[in-house]
């Protein structure tokens, strides 16, 4: 019974549940406590039925054929080694089982890589005296996942050739047989004969060798690519030539560096020792392409000197240039390099220093602004500051105007003294253009001393344009007087000013009741028409208020302004309107707040 049981149940033992210590206690214990005894038959099939059996059997087997021996251990001592030795579970505990591998096809794990090879091949050239033929560089790309081939050109610019993909993906066939390309086929150093076009392969990628040996491929030798001979020569003619570099003081070098760089100075020549001589000043220039020096005379307006544009043309300047040798040709003028021991550098021009040019000394007083700055940063000079070489000229006292000659007016006199040809005054014609045909008009009636002036009316116009007074006379019948035009155009001085600089009378001047004085006639402005009082409105900061006040009062009596009035009142009325139903609205407000 219990072989059998021990069979169905092949040993189940939870070493967790049961310690090694517990196991020998229980072993070598004759006390039946319970759970320190041997089982029964029924026991430990109720055990083993529920997974908590605990039992420890030894079987020894004999030879085939023969029975088998069972003993159970009951009240018998048995050795803790022979049990652990039965099941080495009860030992190192029961081993877990590993999951099985997922099952990943071949186009998944392959997916994405390929192997790339660098190959050429030659291609025949026909009919030309030039080439014989050309090298075609391509790259054989092989596909792991579905084993396809694909040959891809490189591209060459301005080679004039179809490139890009000149074998579509696919299998290609390797013989007759049917049989296709496969990895195993390709290595470095070998010719592939892809439909029809030999291919030899040089090289291939870090990826590629890395497969090729991780599948026991031995790669050959890496060989260099040929130069196609049309594109060398293609190079060659279009690479620039090249030349011997030049030395650092070259004078292309100097001319690109310095093109167009110029120190100015300025100069005077002091002549004050000979008759009539003064400080004549002169402007040296410094070319920094070729160390040529150039002096301009500066020429005034009067200065009685002939109009020589240079002083010294460009040239290498010597410091001493009569110091020459022996032997020199006195009839020669021009000295070249080989006589000359030392030219003036840009060290010797400072402010202060005298140059001599061809015997002619130079002081130099003055320089620009760049001049200073390249001293500063190319040479680490600071140029001293400029000084004054030249008299202060004598200050001659302002000419006088004469005063009027009661000829014409001011400006005429003035403008005699300009010229020995008078010329008219110049007109302020953006005045003019501004108000032409404009004219404030007025009525007006002599401040009488006699009695047959006492009715005599007169019509004043002032015009904007030009600032002058008109004086028109209306006639009246059987007063003895002939009316018509009492004063031309004519710009009225205000009585009491200088003649020689009067002051005019200007629209300010003419309200209702204001006296005028018109050479010696008094004239009181009785009237004003209407437009006096509209351009007063538009330019009010030109009148004071009392002036407008004073016309908007007579227009008012007159009757003039009864428009004007109306529209104020209705201005007025509306204002009063706007006001009352804001207070009302304001009320509503409040109440509503109120009730809330």
């Amino acid at each position: 019974m219990i072989n059998d049981i021990l069979k169905t149940i092949k040993i189940n033992i939870h070493v967790g549940e049961v310690d090694e210590s517990n196991i020998e206690e229980w072993l070598h214990t004759d006390d039946v406590l319970p759970g320190h005894h041997i089982l029964t038959d029924d026991e430990i099939v109720n055990k083993s039925e529920n997974g908590n059996l605990a039992v420890i059997c030894k079987m020894m087997s004999e030879s085939e054929g023969e029975e088998e021996e069972e003993e159970c251990f009951t009240n018998n001592h048995v050795p803790l080694q022979t049990v652990l030795d039965f099941d080495p579970a009860l030992t190192y505990g029961r081993t877990k089982e590993r999951p099985l591998p997922i099952f990943v096809p071949h186009y998944v794990s392959y997916s994405g890589k390929c192997l790339t090879f660098n190959a050429f091949f030659k291609q025949s050239v026909f009919e030309s005296p030039t080439e014989h033929y050309r090298v075609r560089k391509v790259n054989i790309m092989y596909y792991l996942e579905d084993d396809t081939i694909c040959v891809m050109e490189t591209p060459v610019e301005n080679s004039g050739l179809v490139q890009g993909k000149l074998v579509r993906r696919g299998k290609i066939p390797k013989n007759n047989l049917g049989d296709t390309w496969h990895w195993r086929d390709f290595n470095i150093g070998i010719d592939v004969a892809l439909y029809g076009i030999v291919y030899h392969i040089v090289d291939c990628d870090v990826f590629t060798k890395e497969y090729l040996a991780s599948q026991g491929v031995e790669l050959n030798d890496v060989e260099e690519m040929p130069v196609d001979p049309y594109i060398m020569d293609r190079q060659m003619r279009t690479r620039p030539s090249t030349t011997v570099t030049p030395s650092t003081d070259s004078k292309l070098r100097r001319f690109l560096e310095f093109g167009g760089r110029v120190l100015r100075f300025n100069a005077a020549w002091d002549n004050r020792d000979a008759e009539y001589g003064t400080m004549t000043p002169y402007i040296f220039y410094y070319f920094l392409d070729d160390d040529t020096v150039k002096v301009q005379e500066v020429h005034t307006k009067n200065d009685g000197r002939d109009l020589f544009p240079l002083l010294l043309n460009k040239m290498k300047l010597p410091k001493d240039w009569k110091d020459v040798p022996i032997d020199f040709p006195s009839n020669y003028m021009e000295i070249s390099d080989a006589e000359v021991t030392e030219y003036y550098t840009p060290k010797d021009f400072l402010v202060g220093n005298t140059i001599f040019v061809l015997g002619r000394r130079l002081i130099l007083y003055d320089a620009d602004k760049f001049t200073r700055e390249y001293y500063q940063k190319m040479l680490n000079i600071t140029q001293p500051p400029a000084i004054d070489v030249f008299e202060k000229p004598k200050v001659f006292p302002p000419p006088t105007i004469p005063p009027h000659i009661m000829f014409g007016s001011p400006e005429d006199t003035y403008q005699s003294c300009l010229s020995v040809i008078p010329v008219p005054p110049r007109k302020d014609v953006a005045r003019y253009l501004l108000n032409a045909n404009q004219y404030l008009r007025y009525t007006a009636r002599l401040d009488w001393v006699h009695p047959e002036d006492e009715k005599r009316q007169f019509v004043i116009s002032y015009s904007l344009a030009t600032g002058s007074i008109t004086i028109l006379e209306p006639p009246i019948r059987n007063s003895g007087f002939k009316g018509g035009m009492f004063l031309k155009p004519t710009q009225v001085p205000r009585p009491g000013t200088d003649p020689d600089y009067p002051e005019f009378y200007s629209p300010v001047d003419l309200y209702i009741g204001a006296k005028i004085n018109v050479f010696e006639h008094i004239f009181i402005i009785t009237g004003a028409e209407l437009h006096v009082y509209r351009y007063m409105q538009d330019n009010p900061d030109k009148f004071p208020k009392e002036v407008v006040d004073n016309v908007r009062c007579w227009l008012a009596g007159e009757g003039l302004l009864k428009e004007d009035i109306q529209c104020r009142l209705e201005d007025k009325k509306e204002e009063e309107r706007v006001a009352a139903t804001h207070e009302k609205l304001n009320y509503d407000d409040c109440m509503e707040k109120c009730n809330k």
